[in-house]
């Protein structure tokens, strides 16, 4: 059993940067893919970015890709996402996930946390 808090959410103004954390207990986070999601109000749960055990592969959605960087460090059992130029339609909740391999469905996650608020507004 795998357990996930987020952390580093907040309100930051169109333009701005925020890093989110994601801390992992519980089972074995360097073998574990992990994933960045999102759902704004109203909307589908959307893939943000996923990372393999390693980090030596990360993919992104075409929307965050080149602004948001995916990253892990495994002796802190920590995934990150680095968020710059950030927009009002990055407001959302951020969701990370645990899984065996890399996937791009928040269904294929094993285990999830419970989520930061990211709000993006002057």
């Amino acid at each position: 059993q795998v357990q996930l808090v987020e952390s580093g959410g907040g309100l930051v103004q169109p333009g701005g940067s925020l890093r989110l954390s994601c801390a992992a207990s519980g089972g074995t986070f360097s073998s574990s893919a992990m994933g960045w999601f999102r759902q704004a109000p109203g909307k589908e749960r959307e893939f943000v970015a996923t990372i393999n055990w390693s980090g030596n592969y990360a993919s992104y959605a075409e929307s965050v890709k080149g602004r948001f960087t995916i990253s892990r460090d495994n002796a802190k059992n920590t995934v990150y996402l680095q968020m710059n130029s950030l927009t009002a339609e990055d407001t959302a909740v951020y969701y990370c996930a645990a899984g065996k391999y890399v996937r791009y469905t928040w269904t294929s996650y094993d285990y999830w946390g419970q989520g930061t608020q990211v709000t993006v507004s002057s």
